[in-house]
């Protein structure tokens, strides 16, 4: 049963191949999913011999929800147990992953920004380049800091091996049916593939112009982090070549930028009173302040793999380079009228440079197989957040992050499968002296600037990770872990409201998150059963409180705890129907006070049925329910609720979408989001009070096209 690691990597592009042609016909069922993943160990792994939980969305559920919408945080909660429901926004604040933040990757590639995370990561590539979506939850160190509460990685498209060239083109319009005026958004995409000899090509390309988002009641959706008017568009490119029997290298190139271009404002209402927040054409006389808002990423990534470095090891060396530029709303709180500042708008701005080593060796005795995983992870992460009229809020970070780690696998009689490591992490966070900003809530209410010493911030943390899993048989197959992540604290947030004068009295010690986790994974023919419950702690907390005795944003002290449980049932009726249902639960508690912590961290339950029919050889149809249930946790204080400690209210989503194939060639489709018409506040609406947040969910929205293969 021993399987080399070349023979996986064979599996891994055979299956590449397979999903290409899944996603072209889209008549294989819902549960034809890859079987093999990478995210998890950083090799190739069949799912099977995994000792945790782990979502794999296929190249065909992308497709399929591409005929409702483009946005991935949609089809992430729709398709993730245990993430929160997707925000309706372009921010992905509050959609954490059991409860906290997770690490968002293209490739293995960090896309968050934890040194000053303005929650953006989610929408940093379009689907149309991706293959598949993995997602490993729980607290994890395997790729350094800001992993939380799992991992989400984007794997991109690889190049289809039957052909030395071939490709897709859609194009597709989405309005809403609520009312239709200034609705009107258009998308176009394609991707071209080919394999010549020893070189294979990936190319993709995708544009996207929203019109106007409107609710159910057919006004325009507020626009903080909103997507009407925004225009979107990707560009992703892989290049391969097979050296040699064991080399090969690898170029990957990815663009992304969305922008919000609009001349509305917005009507600002509140939580409080009840008031929807919603957009407007701005008055006569008046105009839109700032920026268009959005995110603004580019990724280049090389790889050299070598599959015989010696006759048991492989190597994989990644190297990296990613810019990102986020500009966020126009904010009347970053105002000094003395200076002439009305307001002001905030960019993050952040610079990585990455190298990652990975070395795998494998050995067999009788009935043992082993695996040993080691190498070194260096980073450089250069972060700040300025104003784009000029002015400092957060200074540049420059972190200098080297990691070593050591990941063993054991597989012991085909059936029971022990994963034990560690990993040592030295951060360097160096922060030359700055100035904070002055700003005032009114002209003459201003806060006092000061002056601070910069220093250099170390971080050190070693983490460990164990677990085990029994495929005892089909039918039962249970597994346990034990797996910790080291979370360092959103510094950018403690740096610009610091009010000492040295940076060195900043509280720097790393959170440790301590993750318990245990379930099982069961077949019956046409039935597949997974269920997870697990427990989060950190003794220091991942989150930030303003502390009046420092006066600067601390790491909060009291120790937070999170459990909750996740269920899975996937039922295969026949080759014409299946259908998947879920349901995730999570609750969190500030420990030290006894209070339960807010909608930031934790979202309301959650329940998802997909159902796919075949009605004819060439035509789907596919139904999604979501439900989300209330979390009425708090209290208002003074008669109003107060930060992220709004209470939720239940409400159920239904979309629905189909598809007809004229030919091998011509297909069309369509989708339509929130086919009844719900009028409701997603979660996120309802839990912040901060101002202008809440925004009612999008009212009913249709989106039909055609794609043509060629």
């Amino acid at each position: 049963m021993f399987k080399t690691k070349l023979s996986a990597l064979t599996l891994l592009l055979a299956q590449s191949t397979s999903l290409t042609t899944v996603a072209n016909d889209e008549m294989s069922s819902f549960d034809d999913v890859e079987r093999i993943v990478v995210t998890g160990s950083r090799i190739v792994e069949s799912i099977d011999e995994v000792p945790s939980s782990i979502t794999v969305i296929s190249r065909q559920q992308i497709e399929q929800h591409l005929k409702v919408s483009s946005e991935l945080q949609t089809l992430l909660s729709t398709l993730v147990p245990g993430l929160a429901p997707s925000t309706g926004t372009s921010s992905n604040s509050g959609q954490t992953l059991r409860g906290r933040s997770p690490l968002v990757m293209i490739d293995g590639v960090p896309q968050s920004t934890p040194l000053r995370n303005g929650a953006l990561g989610i929408r940093t590539i379009d689907p149309n380049s991706l293959e598949r979506i993995e997602v490993i939850k729980g607290a994890t160190s395997i790729y350094g800091n800001g992993a939380a509460g799992g991992i989400i990685n984007y794997i991109t498209k690889r190049a289809d091996g039957d052909s030395a060239f071939q490709g897709k083109v859609g194009l597709s319009s989405r309005f809403s049916a609520v009312k239709l005026e200034d609705s009107t958004g258009q998308r176009i995409e394609a991707a071209i593939n080919g394999q010549l000899d020893k070189f294979s090509y990936v190319v993709t390309g995708s544009y996207e112009e929203n019109g106007v988002q409107r609710d159910a009641e057919g006004d325009v959706l507020g626009l903080k982090y909103g997507l009407s008017d925004a225009t979107m568009q990707n560009y992703f490119t892989k290049l391969a070549y097979q050296i040699d029997e064991d080399k090969s290298v690898q170029f990957v190139y990815n663009y992304y930028e969305s922008e919000q271009k609009s001349d509305l404002i917005d009507v600002v209402g509140s939580v409080n009173t009840g008031v929807k927040t919603y957009a407007i054409t701005a008055p006569e006389g008046t105009h839109v302040l700032g920026k268009p808002q959005g995110p603004n990423n580019s990724n280049a990534m090389f790889k050299y793999t070598d599959e015989a470095l010696f006759s048991n090891t492989q190597l994989v060396i990644d190297a990296y380079a990613q810019a990102v530029e986020n500009i966020f709303f126009y904010s009347p709180t970053l105002a000094n009228q003395s200076e002439g500042y009305s307001g002001g708008q905030s960019v993050i701005k952040s610079d990585k440079k990455g190298l990652r080593v990975t070395l795998n060796s494998q050995f067999e005795w009788d009935n043992v197989e082993a695996t040993l995983i080691y190498g070194v992870d260096a980073l450089n992460d250069i972060t700040s957040q300025p104003l784009v009229d000029g002015r400092l809020w957060v200074p540049e970070m420059d972190m200098e992050n080297l990691a070593g780690f050591v990941q063993s696998k054991w597989v012991i009689n085909d059936d029971l499968i022990i994963k034990a490591g560690v990993r040592r992490e030295e951060i360097d966070l160096g922060v030359a002296d700055y100035s904070t900003l002055k700003l005032c809530k009114t002209p003459t209410l201003c806060s006092v600037p000061v002056d601070v010493t910069g220093d250099t911030l170390n971080y050190r943390a070693t983490t460990y990770n164990f677990a085990i899993r029994y495929n005892f048989n089909e039918y039962f197959q249970p597994f346990a872990s034990y797996s910790q992540g080291a979370d360092i604290s959103d510094i950018g947030r403690l740096l610009r409201t610091a009010t000492v004068t040295d940076i060195a009295d900043i509280q720097t010690e790393a959170s440790i998150i301590d993750n318990y986790e245990f379930g099982f994974n069961s077949n019956f023919e046409q039935l597949r059963f997974e269920f997870s419950a697990y427990r989060s702690t950190s003794e220091l907390g991942t989150t930030n409180s303003y502390d009046p005795t420092t006066g600067v944003y601390m790491p909060v002290r009291a120790p937070q705890e999170i459990y909750g449980y996740e269920a899975l049932a996937v039922y295969n009726v026949n080759e014409a129907l299946d259908f998947s249902a879920s349901y995730s639960w999570v609750e969190g508690k500030d420990k030290a006070n006894d209070a339960y912590l807010g909608i930031k961290q934790i979202s309301p339950p959650k329940a998802v049925l997909n159902l796919n029919w075949r009605p004819l050889d060439n035509a789907t149809v596919a139904l999604t329910y979501l439900y989300v249930g209330e979390r009425n946790k708090f209290t208002p204080e003074n008669g109003s609720y107060v930060g992220d400690l709004g209470n939720i209210d239940a409400y159920n989503i239904i979309n629905l979408s189909g598809k007809y194939a004229f030919s091998n060639d011509w297909s069309a489709f369509f989708g339509i989001e929130n086919l009844f018409n719900k009028d409701y506040y997603p979660a996120k609406s309802q839990g912040y009070t901060y101002s202008g947040y809440n925004v009612k969910g999008i009212g009913t929205t249709a989106n039909v096209g055609i794609n043509y293969h060629f």
